[in-house]
């Protein structure tokens, strides 16, 4: 699987990069047909505080990509939240996937 950490008007360092990828990892045991992920991390103001716009892009087999969008003050807990939003997406999809074949 494949995970791309990119930054928008926001430098990514090692340990917000090492965060992101060992977040991400986490959401193949929620689905197998994930392919790839990709983490964009925008601040669009330039001031030391300010919210942190997180994009997690999900892209999984014989399925359009799973979008998901969190805006929080802390980078680190905007990509939990927007792991943790697309967990659930997966999940519900899988849990569809099943319920269709009965």
């Amino acid at each position: 699987m494949r995970i791309d950490v990119v930054g928008r008007n926001f430098e990514i360092t090692e340990a917000i990069r090492q965060h992101a990828e060992n977040k991400a990892q986490k959401l193949t045991k929620f689905y197998d047909g994930v392919q790839a992920v990709r983490v964009t991390i925008a601040k669009h103001d330039h001031h030391h505080k300010g919210p942190f716009d997180v994009e997690l892009v999900i892209d999984v087999e014989k399925h359009e990509d799973f979008i998901v969008h969190v805006k929080l003050e802390d980078v680190y807990f905007a990509i939990d939240e927007a792991v943790q939003k697309g967990s659930r997406q997966l999940t519900d999809f899988k849990e569809k996937l099943k319920d269709g074949k009965r």
